[in-house]
């Protein structure tokens, strides 16, 4: 006997045959995940699905479009600010913890923060950056 067999969405997939149950005669043997009674027809757009007690026909979902990737400038930039907040600013902006550098220090942080926002206009920017060295 042909039965229709859904996938764990309860979708359509197919037909296969159920048996009959060598141990006793009056019982079919059904595969899980089948049914008896037969999907309606569909289109190329449709599909079937079992809901348990009946079929119903649903347009096949549109793939969602993959998201752009992102600007390489502006992940580039990204980075660059997170390094300024995360990184120099906490330090720069911090009077207590600023005075506690020496001069050269001061100098060489001062640099830094100056080469990290001058990034962008690298001439290999945003595909090629030499990133500033860390004091």
């Amino acid at each position: 006997m042909n039965v229709y067999q859904t996938n764990n969405d309860g979708v359509f997939v197919g037909i296969t045959t159920a048996d009959q149950d060598p141990m006793d005669e009056s019982n079919t043997l059904i595969p899980a995940g089948c049914v008896e009674t037969a999907p309606p027809t569909t289109t190329d757009e449709q599909l079937a699905r079992w809901d348990g007690t009946a079929w119903a026909v649903e347009d096949i979902p549109t793939p969602e479009a993959e998201p752009e990737p992102a600007d390489p400038a502006d992940e580039a930039r990204a980075g660059r600010d997170n390094i300024l907040t995360t990184v120099v600013d906490p330090l720069v902006s911090n009077p207590f913890r600023w005075a506690d550098l020496t001069s050269d220090k001061q100098a060489e942080w001062s640099q830094y923060r100056t080469d990290l926002l001058s990034v962008p206009q690298q001439a290999g920017f945003p595909n090629n950056i030499t990133w500033p060295t860390k004091p």
